[in-house]
């Protein structure tokens, strides 16, 4: 598995996660000493993050080292002194821990579908709420800047995080403004404290250490959300959304958001969480903008495209009393990196 992971999955990503799995693998002791994980945390993205840890930590000084001077046999040699040495220690954040890969980066496609969202429904204010996504980074969608490939930008021009989007086709991004959000929520059976030290290393931790891009947006996402940190709801989200719509004031429209999250439920949690929406919009308009892979997210329409299509939908979705209108607004790629706008202006 280790080998593997090396040879194929941080291949051609990764060429220090490339060396250090292959030299784990290659070495009988390390292996002996994995063991002490438990069998569903020895996957080696969650040990590599629990060494990463360490190194970030400053417990691991020969290894972060070897990280920051991208050598890759000095890397090798320092994850494997570490794990012999450390054994306790990486099998404490193992099991202590959840793998948070890819929390950031998801604004550009959220900003225009929210407040599209807010105009279909006449909102002058709106209350977030980030269903799957243990920091709620996507909460802080309306406090940085986007600038979108066709010279358009959206947001805080002056914010400390600043994100880039590609646009394919002939149709533009809204320029519409979001409206004031007035509450942020997130809901997540294990949400993750953005202002404690060690659950924002934890994050940062599950980068790869040779993604300095990836590690620098995270970075500057973190820091924007330690000073207007969300409210976190812990649970099952089928089970605890009534509660977080509670949270948004009666004058805004609750925003439920979704990213790449409904996939890691099973088909009839996506149904139920389809009816807590359904439920919620009873006593008040309620909006869904997802963000899911093809076919992914319940009543958004695929437009024809396969599930295997590589990319993903971008949906936005209004539920009141009387009706529940949902639409395909947007195809995007690569987290929102690659973005093509649908939606009728």
């Amino acid at each position: 598995m280790y080998r593997r992971f090396g040879q194929v999955d941080a291949a051609g990503t990764s060429p220090l996660y490339e060396r250090v799995a292959v030299a784990l693998s290659e070495c009988e002791e390390v292996l002996r000493a994995i063991e002490a994980v438990p069998a569903r945390k020895r996957h080696p993205a969650m040990i590599l993050a629990a060494l990463h840890d360490l190194a970030l930590g400053g417990r691991a000084p020969a290894l972060a080292a070897a990280y920051a001077a991208a050598d890759r046999d000095a890397a090798a040699d320092a994850a494997i002194d570490t794990l012999l040495h450390m054994t306790d220690d990486v099998v404490a954040i193992a099991v202590r821990r959840k793998m948070r890969p890819d929390e950031a980066g998801r604004h550009a496609v959220l900003y225009p579908a929210i407040a599209e969202a807010a105009r279909r429904t006449g909102a002058r204010a709106v209350g977030l709420i980030d269903v799957g996504r243990a920091a709620g980074l996507n909460l802080q969608v309306d406090r940085v800047g986007i600038a979108y490939g066709d010279g358009r930008s959206l947001g805080d021009p002056s914010s400390p995080v600043q994100m880039t989007s590609s646009l394919v086709g002939d149709r533009p991004v809204p320029a519409r403004v979001m409206p004031e959000v007035v509450a942020r929520v997130c809901v997540d059976a294990d949400p993750v404290d953005v202002t404690d030290v060690a659950d924002s290393r934890w994050l940062r931790a599950c980068v790869w250490p040779d993604q300095p891009e990836h590690a620098a947006t995270l970075d500057a996402e973190l820091a924007l959300a330690a000073t207007a940190p969300p409210l976190p709801l812990r649970g099952a989200p089928v089970e605890v959304l009534p509660d977080a719509v509670a949270c948004v004031p009666a004058d805004a429209l609750p925003v439920i958001t979704t990213t790449w999250a409904l996939s890691r439920f099973p088909l009839e949690g996506r149904r139920r969480f389809l009816e807590r929406l359904v439920e919620a919009s009873a006593e008040r308009p309620v909006a869904w903008v997802s963000a899911e892979g093809v076919g992914v997210a319940p009543t958004v329409p695929t437009l024809g495209d396969r599930r295997a299509s590589g990319h993903s939908i971008i949906g936005v979705a209004v539920f009141d009393r009387t009706a529940r209108r949902a639409e395909a607004v947007g195809r995007c790629w690569s987290r929102g990196r690659l973005l093509s706008w649908l939606a009728k202006q």
